[in-house]
């Protein structure tokens, strides 16, 4: 059962600046949470169904005792509309050192003011897949350990590192000759640039864009070719994104 003082404590970090405060976020879901405990991630404390518990007990023996709650207890605590299995309240990962060079034959990905925690998620399991060493997020970023943005990473955020940065200072403090490309409507054409997973590929919001002075730091610009007929006015950022690392890895 879960307790007042428990729920209250939960309920508080749907909230960025009690997820700042104790540095603790929430991880929802049965198969977030078995992400969670075997990642590196510390876990404080895990609220779980009795049938999920008894369903896998060698997987969450590893973190702490779980409380069994009823999934209507779930249900008052969770950010989730159905969350019938499991819930876990784990600490912030300290930052990992950004190094000021890139490492060798590595691709970051930088993003500015990507608002939406759905496409910051999708973002970051994107990273996941493609195995790039982290991502860059701007200040006006959503904040990529929202319930909600954990939800999209489908278990990514255990994985990825995540650097909040100023970013146009950022990248203009990067080595001459680091490559910096960036999604635009006159680029060059995706499909036809000869890419290698190295540098940086900055990704700006689906409304506006790049900001001016993230624009102004570009060294080659790329272009997502519309179809023949296609008549869609742009791409969600995420698709974007994907479309970009692939022709980046098409190679590999």
């Amino acid at each position: 059962m879960i307790s007042k003082a428990q729920a209250k404590y939960v309920q508080s970090l749907h909230q960025k600046k009690y997820r700042q405060r104790h540095g603790a976020f929430l991880v929802e879901g049965g198969k977030s949470v078995l992400e969670l405990l075997s990642s590196g991630v510390e876990t404080e404390t895990v609220f779980c169904t009795p049938e999920f518990a008894d369903q896998n007990r060698a997987k969450l023996a590893p973190g702490p005792l779980p409380v069994l709650v009823s999934e209507a207890e779930l249900a008052q605590v969770s950010t989730l509309a159905t969350n019938t299995t499991a819930l876990a309240v784990a600490r912030r990962p300290p930052e990992a050192p950004l190094p000021p060079t890139l490492p060798l034959g590595a691709l970051v990905l930088a993003l500015d003011e990507v608002r939406d925690p759905g496409n910051l998620g999708t973002l970051i399991r994107l990273a996941d897949w493609y195995g790039l060493p982290g991502l860059v997020l701007s200040d006006t970023c959503a904040d990529p350990w929202a319930p909600k943005t954990v939800a999209a990473t489908m278990g990514s955020f255990a994985r990825v590192r995540i650097w909040p940065r100023p970013l146009a200072a950022w990248l203009g403090a990067l080595p001459a000759g680091t490559a910096i490309y960036g999604a635009d409507l006159h680029g060059a054409n995706v499909h036809r640039a000869a890419l290698a997973p190295a540098g940086v590929l900055v990704m700006g919001s689906e409304s506006h864009g790049l900001t001016p002075a993230v624009a102004a730091c570009l060294t080659q610009r790329l272009h997502i070719p519309r179809g023949p007929s296609g008549g869609a006015e742009s791409l969600n950022v995420a698709v974007s994104a994907a479309i970009l690392l692939d022709n980046f890895f098409r190679g590999e």
